[in-house]
């Protein structure tokens, strides 16, 4: 009888595990996808940014 209990009880502990582990993962992958639309948004203001940067320049050099 021991050992189907103690089967019953490693199954039960496993499935905890397994649980906690699955939202150790979504928790990281939501911060993940948090850093990843910030770098997004980063990366379009500095593009912005270049492309006004450029316009400038080329206004500078056609006044030339």
């Amino acid at each position: 009888m021991f050992w189907p209990m103690f089967a019953v009880g490693m199954g039960f502990v496993s499935l905890a595990v397994l649980g906690v582990l699955a939202v150790r993962v979504f928790l990281e992958a939501e911060r993940l996808g948090r850093q990843v639309a910030d770098s997004t948004r980063r990366i379009n203001r500095a593009a912005a940014d270049l492309e006004r940067a450029t316009a400038s320049a080329a206004r500078a050099v056609d006044s030339l």
